[in-house]
């Protein structure tokens, strides 16, 4: 070990290094000298040398990391999640150096995760009963062969005395054939007693491996109990509240309040907690009026905003730096609290109701029984395309068997058999999210930035429609994989999307249209916690507008499935979105809040509400809805009240947002969109590693599910060869001091993200024209 930043060692198969580089800390006192350790996997950063054994100033592990040469200096360390490090060498060498040490450290902990995932699946799949079995049967073979060696040591010991006893008192025979003998008793004894040897190893061996495998066996099952015992004490909780609140609905009682939070609190499966008041009156469908003011509505509820701090509170904070497990942008950011009245101001009279109806003609005129955007499509112009996919077929499988063996491990990392998934790619649910692209095509003509802000938040709302019955999980899509949609004949559109990383697993989507263009990196992270999977999406959507210039980025929600052991699976969805513009409608946001589900909430169940401010903070619309149903908007007209607890006055809501009715006999086909239908359809003149073109997905559709999962299991087997073989190379390549370069993707480049410090996929804009010329060569086998 030296202290030289190009030097590396050996301990234990894992590369080490450490020495001194520069780190971006803040924008007031930029990059900073500190003392970097790469051991084990882990790659931890201190002030000085002095401070390794007690002072760790921040860690970050490379397993599920993205290593990003910047320059010839300069690279970036990130874990696709809050966590990313700024790192520049002071040569170029010794950054390449760096970054060798950390990619070959990155595929030790990588292989190393995943050989004990497999000791652990191959444990947790054996049958206990035909385990014992086995072992007790292999032991008892071990333990005859060690009497039968006892039996000959016995008897060739045996000989060999008397073969002694005959060499001091025969005298017949000459000394030699008697010294013969004894040679020959002793051979076989040594023999014998070196086979017991051997067998007695052997026996002791066998004991120790299974004597580990069965603890370990039992801590796992000790984990499982504890675990079941939670959730049925948890289930016992719940029901006792419900029991309660019912009876005090029988007696027409108010169920109290504290009650009613408590309780949303346990039921919502979310990992923050969440405080949100329940709306006075629902006023979603013109039916909840006050009846103190039949033609006002109103509606309080809690709306959590974030507030960056100003440059002296952040030079400030720059004397006492924290810990790396935050971004520069969290660290710099503040949240408030508000509690948001609305009023609705008196409608001007029309004849109206205020029922959908009404909301439906706030709309343009144009007519279609589509979109209430009323799209104008050419039927002769338009690609007949299938509005169905085979009936799902009828397996019945355990599903305890297979999830107690799950719990608290990542849902990327379990061997789930395709009987829980539906026959579509995580790349192909991607691109449903541009089902309902007619409200960016009618935000693309707004004038006003706050209006036109107001429609892409119904349109983010839109993404999660089909979630409340779609329950089926997408096929992981292979390294290299790619889905390309061209629907510019119907929609509008077209897109590509590619898997761009498998560890972590990253995808990247671009989408065009004549009038917007949007980008996304979509990755994430999950869990499975026993009666509920929590998924938290990382990366972020980018929509951008030419025409105006105007750009907006968010991220995506906590999705969280719920009664994955008991009862009818459901989703939620919860927590907030911040819609941030840049560019030409820089300083101009919207926050949305997705309310937790609730059994004792008299709200509307899914709601979304939030409000759209202009660069002065100034509220201008507000939005409301469902994100399974519709989203309205609305204007402010004046404002009143506190700070901490606005009123505001609204006009007529319109309605942006609807959901289409689903198809015909959908539960019978994964409750599938129209849409959906038509993402795997075949295709000619595709990619070849276009999902369409995936057989187990298509063996699955096709109802061959037994197939399907043998081709499953070949591809992951595949992909896990062509991983370790790059791993290999990129060892030898280390050993002989040579760089090796890290995977590329196809259609994608990573690039500094515009007004921000974060790297994301941008598209290349080659696919297209490499389709028309049907000139696909370097595209990965992955197939």
């Amino acid at each position: 070990m030296t202290d030289a930043a190009g030097n590396t060692l050996a301990d234990k198969g894992l590369p080490e290094m450490k020495g001194w580089l520069l780190k971006w800390t803040n924008y007031i006192k930029g990059y900073q000298r500190r003392w970097f350790v790469l051991s084990n996997g882990v790659l931890s950063y201190y002030r000085n040398q002095s401070e390794i054994n007690h002072t760790c100033r921040g860690t970050i592990s490379l397993h599920g990391a993205l290593i990003h040469t910047v320059d010839s200096c300069t690279f970036v360390i990130s874990n696709g999640g809050t966590q990313t490090f700024h790192i520049k060498a002071g040569t170029e060498v010794e950054r390449q150096s760096w970054v060798t040490a950390l990619e070959l450290a990155k595929a030790k902990a990588i292989r190393a995760i995943e050989c004990e995932e497999e000791e652990e699946t191959e444990t947790a799949h054996v049958v206990p009963s035909q385990e014992i079995s086995s072992v007790v049967r292999d032991l008892t073979d071990r333990l005859e062969n060690m009497r039968t060696c006892y039996d000959l040591i016995t008897k060739h010991g045996a000989a060999l005395q008397r073969a002694l006893n005959d060499l001091e008192t025969n005298e017949e025979e000459s000394l030699a054939s008697r010294t013969k003998i004894v040679n020959e008793r002793a051979t076989l004894f040594r023999i014998t007693s070196n086979a017991m040897i051997n067998a007695s190893n052997d026996y002791l061996h066998t004991a120790e491996a299974q004597g580990h495998k069965w603890s370990k066996m039992l801590h796992h099952e000790r984990e499982q109990r504890q675990r079941l015992e939670e959730i049925i004490e948890q289930m016992a909780k719940q029901q006792s509240q419900m029991e309660q609140a019912a009876v005090l609905v029988r007696q027409n009682k108010p169920v109290p309040s504290s009650s009613g939070a408590g309780t949303a609190g346990s039921l919502v499966t979310s990992d923050e907690e969440m405080e949100f008041f329940d709306a006075e009156e629902h006023g979603y469908s013109g039916s909840g009026r006050s009846p103190e003011s039949p033609d006002r509505e109103r509606g309080t509820f809690i709306l959590k905003m974030n507030k960056r701090r100003s440059s002296s509170e952040d030079q400030v904070e720059g004397h006492l730096e924290g810990s790396s497990s935050e971004s520069d942008e969290q660290k710099r950011t503040v949240q408030t609290v508000q509690q948001v009245c609305l009023v609705s101001a008196p409608r001007v009279a029309s004849g109206g109701q205020g029922d959908d109806d009404d909301v439906d003609k706030a709309l343009p005129a144009k007519q279609s029984t589509d979109s209430i955007y009323g799209r104008n499509w050419n039927p002769d112009l338009i690609k007949k395309r299938r509005d169905r996919v085979p009936d799902k077929p009828n397996h019945p499988i355990s599903l305890w068997g297979i999830m107690k063996n799950c719990i608290g491990k990542d849902l990327s990392k379990i061997p789930m058999p395709i009987n829980f998934n539906e026959p579509l790619s995580m790349l192909q649910r991607l691109v449903e999210d541009y089902e309902y692209t007619e409200i960016l095509d009618y935000a693309a003509t707004c004038q006003d930035e706050c209006e036109q802000l107001a429609y892409i938040a119904a349109f983010t709302v839109s993404a999660y429609a089909t979630t409340t019955n779609r329950t089926g999980k997408p096929f992981n899509p292979l390294l290299g994989e790619t889905y390309e949609c061209d629907r510019m004949d119907d929609y509008g559109w077209r897109c590509l999307a590619e898997q761009v990383s498998h560890h972590p697993p990253v995808a990247a989507l671009h989408c065009e249209s004549k009038n917007w263009t949007c980008w996304q990196e979509f990755s994430m992270t999950s869990k499975f916690r026993g009666k509920y999977v929590q998924i938290n999406p990382l990366g972020g959507v980018y929509v951008q507008f030419p025409n105006s210039g105007r750009r907006y980025a968010w991220r995506k929600v906590t999705t969280t499935v719920n009664n994955i052991i008991v009862g009818k699976l459901w989703v939620d969805q919860h927590g907030e979105m911040e819609i941030r513009g840049s560019q030409a409608a820089e300083g101009h946001k919207c926050v949305l809040n997705f309310i937790p589900y609730s059994y004792f909430s008299r709200d509307v169940q899914r709601s979304v509400k939030g409000v759209v401010m202009n660069k002065d903070n100034e509220v201008k619309w507000v939005v409301r809805g469902t994100w399974d149903m519709k989203i309205e908007i609305a204007p402010v007209l004046s404002t009143s009240g506190s700070a901490s607890s606005p009123t505001y006055t609204t006009g007529e809501f319109k309605l942006a947002w609807r959901r289409r009715p689903a198809p015909p006999d959908s539960e019978k086909f994964y409750n599938f969109t129209t849409l959906a239908c038509q993402l795997n359809e075949e295709e000619e003149g595709v990619a070849p590693t276009d999902s369409r073109l995936r057989p187990d997905q298509r063996l699955m559709e096709q109802g061959s599910w037994d197939e399907s999962n043998k081709e499953k299991l070949r591809l992951e087997d595949k992909q896990r060869t062509e991983r370790r073989r790059r791993e290999n190379e990129a060892e030898e390549a280390a050993a002989e001091g040579r760089p090796y370069p890290a995977y590329e993707p196809m259609w994608f480049k990573r690039e500094k993200e515009e007004g921000s410090e974060e790297y994301v996929h941008v598209f290349k804009n080659t696919y297209w024209e490499a389709k028309a010329a049907q000139n696909f060569e370097g595209c990965p086998d992955i197939y």
